[in-house]
This record gives structure tokens, C-alpha cells and sequence, in this order.
């Protein structure tokens, strides 16, 4: 791959994981510089009763502001987009957020797949994704989208994963530019452009 990852201009960065990412987070989180030049969306399968545990683990870690993502709010730079337990979140032609309540997709909601989806046809070669350790399929479909839309498709190294299943599928079905271990995500990150 003769491109650097610092000559990738990045509208949007959207990360999804379900089982085993959150120690993945963890990581990435607290090693992010705090002037990142584009919105990160976060969508990860989880319990509506855990609803703010995952934002309250973040933003303890993190310089970047961190919030659950609400309806019609626009993408902003240096923000962080939690996926609301229990809801899908779309993104709109006008960067903004819409949230959804309609049938699970890949037993999931929110799904993987619906945010990568929508996202890559808003942002198209501006739009970065990373899917994390998970243990059913949901974000492969979406990679596919991101890929036809000449997105970036960043995959985390199954051998590095807790739960090597989601990313298994996605290295098997769809083609990455990028296979990472979870150490290296920080750094792919930070060198991405606004």
C-alpha cells in the first residue's frame, strides 16, 4: 500500500465493536490527542441498563468531549458519538443524526451495519471505519458499503481480538485497507486528517 495513512483526509471516523471491544476502547481512548479534526461515532452492542456506562468509562478517559448521540444533532469535530443502547443511528445528508427504533439487524441494535451504511453514502472517501472484537457478523455488510463508496476499511487483527468472530468475518468478506492490532489504533487515529 504505497498511501500514508496521514495523507487520508477523514470526515468522519465511525468505530464498532461489540463483545471483547471495550477494553479495545480503553485503550484508543486516553491516547487520542484532544485537537482531532472530525466526528467520532461509537456504535456498540450493549444492554440498555448499562445505558451510561460506557459514556461515563469514556469520558473519564478521554480529553474529547463524549455524549450520547442524540436526535437531528450535527457531527461535530473533536466529539464523540455514543450509539444510544437499543437505537439505531443513521446519519443524514446534512450531517446530522437520526435515531431509530426499527427491526433489530443482525440481532443487533444498535447495528454495526446501519451507521457504516449510512455514513458511507453522506461521506463517501472521507469516511474511516473500524470494526473491533465482536461475536456475531453485524458491521461486514456495512464495510461493503464503505468500500464501494471508496471509504477506508480498517479491521482490527482477529488475533488480537477477545471475540475473534466479527472481525474474522469482515478480513474473510470484505477487502481492508488496514488490518490492525488494537495497540496501533491510537496512533492510525492520530494521524488521520480533518
Amino acid at each position: 500500500m504505497a498511501e500514508t495513512v496521514d495523507s487520508i483526509s477523514c470526515g468522519a471516523l465511525i468505530i464498532g465493536g461489540s463483545a471483547g471491544s471495550l477494553d479495545v476502547l480503553l485503550e484508543i481512548f486516553p491516547a487520542l490527542r484532544k485537537d482531532i479534526s472530525f466526528p467520532i461515532l461509537l456504535v456498540v452492542h450493549r444492554k440498555a441498563s448499562n445505558q451510561s456506562l460506557l459514556t461515563d468509562l469514556l469520558k473519564s478517559r478521554t480529553t474529547l468531549t463524549v455524549g450520547e448521540a442524540e436526535e437531528k444533532e450535527f457531527l461535530n469535530a473533536g466529539k464523540v458519538f455514543i450509539a444510544p443502547a437499543d437505537y439505531h443511528m443513521l446519519i443524514e445528508e446534512d450531517q446530522s443524526i437520526s435515531l431509530d427504533y426499527s427491526e433489530k439487524v443482525n440481532y443487533s441494535r444498535p447495528s454495526i451495519d446501519v451507521t457504516f451504511q449510512s455514513a458511507a453514502e453522506v461521506f463517501k472517501e472521507k469516511l474511516v471505519c473500524i470494526l473491533l472484537s465482536g461475536s456475531n457478523a453485524d458491521g461486514v455488510e456495512g464495510l461493503k458499503s464503505v468500500n464501494n463508496y471508496s471509504g477506508r476499511v480498517v479491521i482490527q487483527n482477529p488475533n488480537t481480538a477477545i471475540m475473534p468472530y466479527m472481525p474474522q468475518q469482515a478480513v474473510l468478506n470484505v477487502e481492508p485497507h488496514v488490518i490492525l492490532d488494537s495497540h496501533d489504533m491510537a496512533d492510525y487515529i492520530n494521524k488521520l486528517n480533518g
